[in-house]
């Protein structure tokens, strides 16, 4: 295939064994863990876990990411389409309220042939927000719950941390077309089965930049549209090891600031506890469940 799935849009040739492009992945999907999460947003997760396949490389490249082993490192294994479903059935099988699909975006054409047939729970499609809009568009219908990430409003920001200046306006047209495709969010007996959830994680220094995605979200969906997450689980990992202020963990300050920001705004949502910053809340990627 000649991709353009994500906003690269680099026209690499990305074979079934092939890798190419930003992403670094070949056209059949490579996933590096598949088990029961407890740790997304309550209605997510819920009691049993939300059932989440984490997908090997990424087309955005964030210096910052958490799950640099497999999104720069690629470690992972291939799976076909067909195995891909099965995997999903087994997580269904222990219980699952869910299947979160982690950073997807450039295997979205395999996602469309695995959901061919609905599955009897919800899909989850979560991502940095670096999508298309088009590539969403061929998923309507499919994908009832988005859990996107908002990164940067700041162009200067994209392209630093993640080498994609045009970040915030691509991220802002996604979060539009999944918020179109789901409607506002639904829940039942606690749990989220339809709507748009959306993700900022707080950055060192990033408390200007946090209120301004707050602001725009505020802004651009009426109220009891969609949730929003404010996440403060940052680490320094990676290249921020040595990028000032990236290199330090979040302030307590910072994390009362935002969040007072978040209450007076009226976001509905949630506010990450400051104890998931710890390395101890980062999956192990090591192939389980595929």
């Amino acid at each position: 295939m000649i991709c353009t799935l994500c906003p690269r849009a680099c026209g690499a040739l990305r074979t079934e064994t092939g890798a190419g492009g930003r992403c670094g992945m070949p056209a059949a999907p490579v996933a590096a863990r598949a088990a029961l999460h407890l740790w997304e947003e309550p209605p997510i997760s819920g009691k049993n876990g939300s059932g989440t396949i984490f997908f090997s490389g990424c087309s955005l490249g964030c210096v910052f990411c958490q799950n640099g082993p497999i999104s720069r490192g690629r470690v992972g294994k291939p799976v076909t389409a067909a195995r891909l479903r099965e995997i999903c059935l087994e997580l269904i099988a222990q219980g699952a309220h869910n299947i979160n699909l982690v950073n997807p975006t450039h295997f979205a054409h395999v996602v469309g042939t695995v959901l061919a047939e609905p599955l009897p729970v919800p899909v989850v499609w979560n991502s940095g927000g670096y999508d298309r809009v088009e590539t969403l568009r061929a998923l309507e219908g499919k994908i009832p719950i988005y859990l996107p990430d908002f990164k940067y409003t700041r162009t200067e920001t994209a392209h630093k941390y993640s080498g994609a200046a045009d970040y915030p306006e691509i991220a802002a047209a996604a979060i539009r077309e999944m918020v179109r495709q789901t409607g506002p969010c639904m829940l039942e007996d606690g749990l989220l089965k339809r709507g748009t959830v959306i993700r900022h994680l707080l950055l060192p220094g990033g408390l200007a930049e946090a209120k301004e995605v707050m602001d725009w979200v505020a802004g651009s969906f009426p109220p009891k549209t969609v949730l929003f997450s404010l996440m403060s689980q940052y680490l320094p990992c990676g290249d921020a090891e040595t990028m000032p202020p990236l290199d330090r963990r979040l302030r307590p300050s910072e994390i009362r600031a935002a969040q007072a920001y978040m209450d007076a705004l009226g976001l509905e949502g949630f506010v990450q506890d400051p104890a998931s910053a710890d390395g101890g809340f980062i999956p192990s990627f090591d192939l389980t469940g595929l």
